[in-house]
């Protein structure tokens, strides 16, 4: 008694292949259906992944790991304000790597001259700074210099980025005086934007000791800066407001800069989903697009159908034929979906200047279910096929 005859996997490719060269334009759109859903849900991964990448970039070059600590309000919802020995008290904890600080000179303003009337401010800020500023904040210098040991006992003057365009000053020289506090201080550096501590941006920044000898400045810091290990970040925060003020740790707020960038990412995230479902539901519809086409092609390939029914093709072959054909269709479409998608992404991430990344699961994973869609799409197709009998299928018209 013979075995049932196979079709190979080989057999059943090049059947399956020719099916679909017999109708290339019908092919060519119900591909084109599927390719466009699996593009859209590539263009999103990757997209999204393309902005998460750009912003984890921008965060690790930042640090996630700067604390800003500053006086809250007494119980009476008066201004609290930091003792002195706040800073050195902060830069005792363990896992601290640096700490400085700035503080708010509110009786004093700066001008561009002292022929200014004293109300147009410009909302501007003076601030006494420490020497370790700029390390610590992740700032730098546009043009001049930072204050040292030299400068920051006498009238010398940085100004942030915003600052100096109010005030006019271009580039930082030894003979560019702005007008501070009443009288003049030589501006020895301009600031680049800082990202991560937009207050200094708008800031007129002069040594911690000059405040004190020439500007009647009390010595408490309005924000201090701290630094500290990426695996202690949350522990500290913790610990923060009883060290900075041991008396009254409730007056003491603690923030994270870098939390307002790290929202952005959770917004991309959500709608990363939403984006999924609607690439989702364009699959859907690629995959009711091929099950339509192979119904309609067993219906036009009854006579072909049962002209290999007579010539001896078992309901087994048949059934593989379509299956073969549908599953054919559905992959050409898959990596056709695929291939455009990451192009698409490519291309946006290119013209933001972000990193291009298409994670391997988006595009493999589209593939994989485009195939599993078509699989199931071709089954009720196949097996209508092979139900008909040779006489039933070359009596059709």
């Amino acid at each position: 008694m013979t075995a049932p005859s196979r079709l190979s996997p080989a057999d059943a490719f090049r059947v399956g292949a020719a099916g679909l060269r017999a109708r290339p334009l019908r092919v060519f759109l119900s591909a084109l259906g599927i390719a466009l859903g699996i593009a859209a849900m590539v263009c999103v991964v990757g997209i999204a992944s393309s902005s998460r990448e750009s912003l984890n970039r921008q965060l690790a070059a930042l640090g996630t790991n700067l604390l800003r600590v500053s006086p809250g309000h007494t119980l009476h919802g008066d201004q609290s304000h930091l003792p002195e020995e706040s800073v050195a008290m902060i830069g005792r904890i363990g896992p601290v790597l640096s700490v400085t600080a700035t503080g708010t000179l509110t009786s004093a303003n700066v001008y561009r001259s002292d022929r200014v009337p004293p109300g147009e401010t410009g909302n501007l800020t003076v601030m006494a700074a420490r020497t370790d500023l700029l390390g610590t904040v992740g700032a730098s210098v546009a043009n001049g210099t930072w204050l040292n040991a030299a400068t920051v006992r006498y009238p010398a003057v940085v100004l942030g980025a915003s600052a100096a365009k109010r005030l006019g000053v271009v580039w930082a020289t030894p003979d560019v005086k702005v007008w501070l506090g009443g009288q003049w201080f030589t501006v020895v550096g301009v600031l680049r934007p800082v990202v991560l501590a937009p207050e200094l941006d708008f800031a007129a920044l002069v040594g911690w000791h000059a405040a004190k000898s020439t500007l009647r400045f009390d010595g408490y810091p309005t924000t201090v800066y701290t630094r500290t290990r990426d695996d202690a970040v949350l522990a500290v925060k913790a610990v923060l407001g009883a060290t900075a003020n041991p008396e009254n740790p409730n007056e003491v707020d603690v923030s994270r800069p870098s939390d307002a960038l790290a929202a952005k990412q959770a917004t991309d995230t959500a709608l990363t989903g939403l984006l999924l479902g609607l690439g989702a539901v364009a699959l859907l519809v690629g995959g009711v697009g091929v099950a339509n086409t192979m119904v309609i092609s067993v219906l036009e390939r009854r006579a072909e159908i049962g002209l290999r029914r007579s010539l001896g093709a078992t309901r087994g072959h048949i059934r593989i034929q379509f299956l073969a054909e549908s599953l054919l269709l559905s992959a050409l479409g898959g990596v056709g979906g695929a291939l455009l998608g990451i192009a698409v992404t490519g291309a946006y991430a290119t013209y933001q200047n972000w990193p291009a990344v298409v994670p391997a699961w988006a595009g493999v994973g589209g593939v994989v279910a485009t195939l599993v869609i078509g699989g199931f799409a071709g089954i009720y197709p196949a097996w209508r096929a092979a139900r008909l009998s040779p006489t039933e299928a070359l009596a059709a018209p």
